[in-house]
């Protein structure tokens, strides 16, 4: 594997869930893999879970870890070819790239959606320049369009808690004071669409998702006939996607925040949550707070997905 940026990348599904819950139990085992190896992790945007996790599976698997913070303490860096460079940018993506993989075996890199041209976003333009430039192997921490190692980690939390052999799994919109990418739900529909799952999503007209991700699953607007029967709700917001409304909060509709009324109509179903979450926005505090919410397992599974990709590039270095 010389990238990880959607379900694809990881071949076999069954396989690569099962190979997690291996690592799981056994994760300090392969740090012969990452031995003087180095993992470089360039951060655009903001992180916690994603920065711990995947720092964490590196050093599991024996890599040295360098974390490049771009908002701090690096050059502010130029995205766009064709640019006259007399702004604040001092330095070139095109540049800075080739000099990072100079340094390291593994880049990982998260760089958000900027919702000002939907063209850019969708065109993955930042992560494929390091794909395309870098020459050395690429993982997503979360792109303009994606999220796969929160997806994964999903997939795995669903699998350690199903009660039955094919669950209902429901991503569901719910309001949030700010637009939005979205990767999380993207990346969520793209690993559901290939697991052995009944899957429903459910959003307000108006946030209808990229259909390359949805692919046919079943989209139901009325989101407490959606939640009838699910084994496990996945809340999250997203901005719209189709144009012209690309990137805007159309409503606030609170009746789709997560309530323990809501959460009645499933078959006493699992909270997930791919964190940070707007309490009582999203959520409110008898559900997140309930046996029946999951998010620190599914938080802590981050860690196991960062490790299966590595350990899956570094066995093909």
């Amino acid at each position: 594997m010389k990238t990880f940026t959607n379900v694809k990348d990881l071949g076999n599904l069954k396989a690569a869930v099962s190979e997690a819950f291996v690592v799981k139990q056994h994760r300090y085992d392969y740090k012969y893999l990452g031995e003087n190896r180095t993992l470089l992790m360039v951060f655009f945007n903001s992180s916690l879970r994603t920065r711990l996790s995947t720092q964490k599976a590196g050093m599991n698997l024996g890599m040295n870890t360098i974390v490049l913070d771009i908002n701090q303490g690096a050059w502010k860096l130029e995205t766009e070819r064709g640019v006259i460079m007399d702004g604040d940018k001092t330095e070139h993506l095109l540049e800075a790239i080739p000099v990072m993989g100079c340094y390291a075996d593994i880049i990982a890199v998260r760089s958000f959606a900027r919702f000002e041209n939907k063209e850019f976003d969708y065109s993955e333009t930042i992560l494929n320049q390091f794909i395309q430039y870098s020459e050395k192997p690429v993982i997503s921490m979360e792109a303009a369009t994606g999220h796969p190692l929160q997806a994964f980690a999903d997939l795995i939390t669903i699998e350690e808690y199903k009660k039955t052999q094919r669950p209902k799994v429901v991503l569901t919109w719910a309001p949030h004071p700010k637009a939005l990418p979205q990767a999380v739900p993207n990346s969520f529909a793209d690993f559901m669409n290939e697991a052995d799952v009944n899957f429903v999503i459910t959003h307000p007209e108006g946030y209808e998702l990229d259909e390359k991700f949805i692919r046919g699953a079943h989209v139901e607007y009325d989101q407490d006939k959606a939640l009838q029967g699910a084994d496990f709700v996945y809340a999250k917001n997203w901005a719209a996607y189709t144009d012209p409304n690309y990137g805007k909060v159309l409503r606030k509709d609170m009746s789709w925040t997560i309530s323990k009324k809501k959460m009645a109509l499933t078959n006493n179903a699992f909270f997930m949550h791919c964190l940070p979450v707007r309490r009582n926005m999203i959520v409110t505090d008898d559900v997140i707070e309930s046996p029946q919410s999951i998010v620190i397992p599914e938080a802590a599974n981050r860690e196991i997905s960062a490790q299966v990709v590595l350990k899956r590039i570094l066995e093909a270095l």
